[in-house]
């Protein structure tokens, strides 16, 4: 391709948003913003992200068949599963003026997600025993209503996204289907060229499943996600369902008279102890919930921790629970929120106290009156030990993994990819059932699998760049090298620079080719490193008949002839 006939080309003074991504892209010619979340992939970026798509194609194409669904689905499905009323990013489409809203006024979902789809499809052809185990997958574009759509690529509203959903007859089947997409995974980020950066995450299997679900996470300063690692084990947890056990603390001081302190509007923990003049972890914060079947559930960690609810639902032995209501939480305590603690609570009340809480001191909680906080509360004395402490805390950095003992190694990443068994879920809500070898009728399992291509994308900008522009993996990169032509006002170079391109093209070498005769070399070389393709070639005065060659990541240059570099490149 000749640069000078690109369209969207290079805009250093672009604006620079919140991310790398973001603003390299946008910068190097790569993407356009449209608004907030949605962008328009310009000739460069869609080379990528169809590179990208290919790559994973490849892979899919090994263990399933590709199909494409619509992204506007009728709401009924929707509501047959049970999902329209609690997926918190639904979006909609309607009709955007009153002309249109003549001609049709009917609302449809637009699909952040295809399990309906796929079930209700799935039904209509295999009912059979013998037609499992079967898998489809597709690549599409998805829409999420996204409070703040943000860090480019990382979080968007409008997304590209392959997601693959397998059919089986029994929970075995499944597992072991699992398992072939794993492996599938791994290839895919190999080719990519991020695998080596990659983890599989251990994450929460939601309603569907009492296992674990599995993340990919590519390591990143900037991802939205905190991964906790054992290396020992070969074993990582998203911060949301990592084990924990929290540092022991070194206590041996006397035991101290109980008593109450007035502490009115005191926000937070470390605004609390430090009215109190006592240590963040001598705090303690106590939540009231409630679950599905209305029982009052008062949960507690050490002060510093946050309470993870998907932990505390496994704890409590409820598949729903969430915050008491102010009226529930007076009447539980008598006081009013901020100022809950464990001690003298009704009877009915289920308490949940976290392992954190273990080996402590004179340590604070609330009062159950408001305005007021209990200190020097001791166990045995003050509260009775209880006959269990629970991990419903969520891990951060300086815990232990409770198996071992280590300490964590703790860093950021961003979600690439995740596996998920869906098990009987959606073959319930839509009477999915197989005809066995025995006539016998039986619920069909289900899994979903899904990659984020332009996640992807945006992850590599993220982590692969330095301070003059983009650095692409080979197997997505654009081009595979960019040739860049100087002095061609003198003819002789130019037709030097011109054969060459079309030597690179014969031998489908992709190339990008600065053509043009009227922009600096400075400026040439600054837009190449922006970009960010792999190699680059210069014809100029100063290389005679030879051209010089360089790695993008690399400082040396070489000259070489022509028949050296097409050797490197086939």
């Amino acid at each position: 391709m000749l640069y000078s006939k690109l369209f969207g080309k290079t805009n250093k003074q672009a604006k620079e948003y919140d991310s790398i991504n973001a603003t390299l892209l946008q910068k190097a010619g790569f993407i356009d913003q449209v608004m907030a979340g949605v962008y328009t992939y310009l000739p460069l970026g869609n080379r990528v992200l169809s590179k990208i798509e290919n790559l994973i194609r490849r892979e899919m194409d090994k263990i399933a068949s590709e199909i494409l669904m619509p992204a506007i689905v009728p709401k009924q499905l929707w509501e047959k599963s049970g999902r329209l009323e609690t997926v918190d990013v639904l979006m909609k489409t309607a009709p955007a003026n009153a002309v249109s809203k003549t001609k049709n006024d009917t609302e449809y979902i637009l699909s952040c997600t295809h399990e309906e789809v796929v079930t209700a499809l799935a039904e209509k052809f295999n009912l059979s025993y013998k037609d499992f185990p079967f898998a489809v997958y597709q690549i599409q574009s998805k829409f999420r209503n996204e409070p703040r759509a943000k860090s480019g690529l990382l979080r968007g509203r409008e997304f590209r996204m392959k997601d693959l959903y397998s059919f089986h007859t029994s929970e075995e089947d499944l597992k072991k289907y699992y398992e072939v997409v794993k492996e599938s995974y791994w290839e895919v980020f190999r080719k990519i060229g991020i695998a080596d950066e990659t983890y599989v995450v251990l994450a929460s299997g939601g309603d569907f499943t009492d296992d674990y679900s599995h993340e990919f996470q590519t390591t990143c300063e900037t991802g939205e996600d905190t991964l906790f690692h054992i290396p020992s084990k070969s074993l990582t947890f998203n911060k949301e369902v990592a084990p924990s056990r929290a540092p022991i603390l070194s206590l041996t001081e006397e035991i101290f008279p109980m008593s109450e302190v007035e502490g009115k509007g005191i926000k937070g923990v470390e605004a609390l102890a430090k009215y109190l003049k006592i240590p963040v972890e001598k705090t303690t914060k106590t939540l009231i919930y409630q679950t599905d079947k209305g029982e009052v559930i008062a949960a507690a960690v050490r002060g510093g921790y946050e309470v993870n609810e998907e932990k505390l639902k496994k704890a409590a032995g409820c598949k729903k629970l969430q915050l008491a209501s102010s009226e529930i939480v007076k009447k539980t305590t008598g006081a009013e929120v901020g100022y809950a603690g464990l001690l003298n609570l009704p009877d009915e009340v289920k308490v949940v106290m976290d392992e954190s809480l273990n080996d402590r001191k004179n340590f604070e909680m609330g009062a159950n009156k408001t305005d007021f906080h209990s200190v020097n509360v001791n166990f045995g004395r003050d509260l009775p030990e209880p006959e269990k402490y629970y991990d419903i805390k969520t891990a951060k950095d300086g815990d232990l993994y409770p198996e071992t003992g280590e300490k964590y190694q703790v860093f950021k990443a961003s979600e690439v990819g995740n596996i998920f068994p869906l098990n009987t879920k959606y073959s319930e809500a839509f009477n999915y059932y197989f005809t066995d070898e025995k006539g016998e009728k039986k619920l069909v399992y289900m899994g979903c699998y899904g990659i984020g291509s332009s996640r992807i994308m945006g992850v590599i900008a993220e982590k692969y760049n330095d301070d003059r522009g983009l650095i692409w993996p080979e197997s997505v990169a654009p081009f595979k090298v960019h040739l860049i032509g100087l002095d061609l006002k003198e003819e002789s170079i130019k037709k030097h620079a011109f054969s060459f391109y079309d030597l690179l093209q014969k031998k489908d070498i992709e190339v990008l080719f600065d053509d043009r005769e009227d922009v600096s070399a400075g400026a040439k070389f600054g837009d190449a490193d922006l970009i960010g393709i792999p190699f680059r070639l210069v014809i100029s005065k100063r290389t005679g008949d030879k051209i010089e060659f360089k790695k993008r990541t690399e400082k040396e240059t070489q000259l070489l002839n022509s028949e050296e570099i097409i050797k490197r490149f086939t």
